[in-house]
């Protein structure tokens, strides 16, 4: 791998590290407040998972370029964050957190085989360790969509105004990064064209099953993962007070 393959490959490392982090915080404000216990304890453990693959994609980026881990997650702005625009929403009613997993879980099951077999072989092993995990997710919100389509009116009204919202931000995630082509002559990643059809024809016919429409409009209100929205901000302060009040400390 040439230091250009080596920069963008770091690039899209830090892009899948900072999505899972800050969807594993977003999901994590739903721990107490589960609308049943059982749901309550699940959906804490998708969070606690989403964090987990975090911090494995972050090593794999410490592992490639040395930068820390603890610096990207506690000592960045929110304008160095390269997550896309949807997970950083705020958590809406019940409805929106599980389609917004879902649309992200539904990318995972069309991403990671194909990231599987990667020539860069800690990208594939790290890609396979995360697959089952994510399955697991997949289906649990998949159910929940379903549940909450086919439900009362009041539920599928809730669902597709989710949807509605939730849309146009997840054709972010397939948003090219600097240099992708090169990785994907490389073999070191999937084209995200490739990514974003495959999605596609998973999504649409399950949505349409459950009766749900997505809207016509597919353009994200942001092409580049450097521009963000409010919640951002908001959720970093959360976040990353306590490391910020000290610097430097061993816990």
């Amino acid at each position: 791998m040439d230091a250009q393959q080596q920069q963008a490959l770091g690039d899209q490392l830090l892009a899948l590290a900072d999505d899972e982090l800050v969807l594993a915080h977003r999901n994590s404000e739903w721990t107490g407040h589960g609308p049943i216990l059982e749901e309550d304890i699940a959906f804490s453990n998708i969070a606690q998972d989403e964090l987990g693959h975090a911090i494995l994609w972050y090593r794999l980026l410490n592992d490639l370029t040395g930068d820390d881990p603890d610096q990207l997650v506690f000592f960045r702005d929110a304008a160095d964050y390269r997550n896309v625009q949807m997970v950083e929403l705020t958590k809406g009613d019940w409805a929106f957190s599980m389609v917004r997993q879902y649309l992200f879980d539904a990318l995972e099951m069309v991403r990671l085989p194909r990231l599987a077999e990667s020539h860069y072989r800690p990208l594939a092993e790290a890609a396979a360790k995360i697959r089952p995990e994510e399955l697991y997710h997949y289906r649990h919100t998949h159910a929940w969509v379903k549940r909450l389509g086919l439900g009362t009116a009041e539920s599928q009204q809730r669902t597709q105004k989710a949807l509605d919202e939730l849309w146009p931000y997840a054709y972010q995630l397939f948003a090219p990064l600097p240099d992708e082509a090169l990785l994907v002559k490389a073999g070191l990643l999937p084209a995200q064209e490739e990514l974003r059809q495959a999605w596609e024809g998973h999504v649409v016919p399950f949505l349409a099953s459950c009766d749900l429409r997505p809207p016509v409009r597919n353009t994200p209100p942001a092409q580049n993962r450097d521009e963000h929205t409010p919640h951002l901000e908001a959720l970093l302060a959360d976040m990353q007070v306590v490391a910020r009040a000290h610097p430097g400390a061993e816990w």
